[in-house]
């Protein structure tokens, strides 16, 4: 018993260390795109070197294991494509049209939109606790978009938010798959290559606008070179944050640590808030508010349907 709650103390602590620092992405992304910099070009830089800093760690931790990653090839290609790609990208192109606070709240719609495929999958009705947080979340993403006013955000940035919410679901969904053997480092290692690897094709081939400058970049005041804001980006909210979110799945269940994960919008608006000085409108507040009320109504009723399955063997 104990040894199982240090385990579920470490996992708790690495979810909630894993969300404060992928919510200060959106911080480096906007003062990239504010120096010039394309948001294909801001993802793909981040990526890359990211990957390029976990080749060496990969390799060393596969070394005599390479069959397992034959065996994992799936959920490594989804991890890359989906929660590496597809988020990141999505989230830097929505950045480009509304806040980074808000366009973390909207991503963070993940697990409901998990839970209705699954439901459309399945043909298995959700319980009625997870509906109402469905609900809730709907109501709020319809609250802080701006159509319940008709004093809209960008609709762009609404749907590329939403793309990075399909990413954020698969993030947990393969991040928590362990039975293939893959220890946490070398599973993000691999799964931040097949995203580099695509981010560098698509580059390459000019579908995705790629532009570096050496403008001076300004965060809080601050002017400080791209480089800079390039490496934390890379060291605390790519590398830092991945592997300390796949460490907490492990540990804590994909359910859990998505819960867990919801800090994340939350210190999004924190980071906004002290770094750029700008807070949310009260009513976006309110949308905020709903948006984690559903998606964490949403997670009680999973882990309350997943105690009864228990007990009811």
């Amino acid at each position: 018993m104990g040894a199982s709650r240090t385990l579920a103390l470490w996992g708790f602590l690495f979810a909630v260390a894993s969300a404060a620092s992928f919510a200060l992405s959106g911080i480096f992304a906007s003062a990239l795109l504010s120096a010039g910099w394309s948001a294909g070009a801001a993802a793909t830089a981040r990526i890359v070197l990211a990957a390029l800093i976990l080749a060496a760690p990969t390799a060393i931790a596969l070394r005599g294991r390479w069959h397992l990653v034959r065996a994992a090839w799936r959920p490594i290609l989804l991890f890359g494509l989906l929660a590496v790609v597809g988020a990141q990208l999505a989230f830097f192109l929505a950045v480009q049209f509304i806040l980074p606070s808000l366009a973390l709240l909207i991503e963070f719609t993940g697990p409901v939109l998990l839970m209705l495929w699954t439901w459309l999958r399945t043909r298995v009705a959700p319980s009625v606790v997870t509906l109402l947080g469905a609900a809730l979340a709907l109501l709020g993403l319809a609250v802080i978009s701006g159509v319940v006013t008709g004093d809209g955000l960008h609709p762009l940035g609404i749907a590329f938010a939403l793309v990075a919410a399909i990413g954020v679901a698969a993030y947990y969904a393969t991040g928590a798959m362990g039975d293939h053997g893959i220890p946490p480092l070398p599973f993000v290692g691999l799964g931040l290559a097949v995203g580099a690897v695509v981010l560098i094709l698509v580059s390459a081939t000019g579908m995705l606008p790629f532009v570096i400058t050496d403008a001076p970049a300004v965060v809080a005041g601050v002017v400080a070179s791209p480089w800079l804001l390039v490496t934390g980006m890379v060291l605390i909210s790519t590398v830092l944050s991945y592997v300390l979110g796949v460490a907490a799945s492990r540990r804590l269940g994909a359910t859990v640590a998505s819960f867990t994960g919801y800090s994340e919008p939350l210190f999004g608006v924190l980071w906004t808030a002290v770094l750029l000085s700008v807070l949310p409108t009260p009513l976006q507040w309110l949308g905020a508010a709903l948006i984690v009320a559903g998606v964490v109504t949403v997670k009680a009723g999973e882990l309350l349907r997943a105690r009864r399955r228990i007990a009811a063997r």
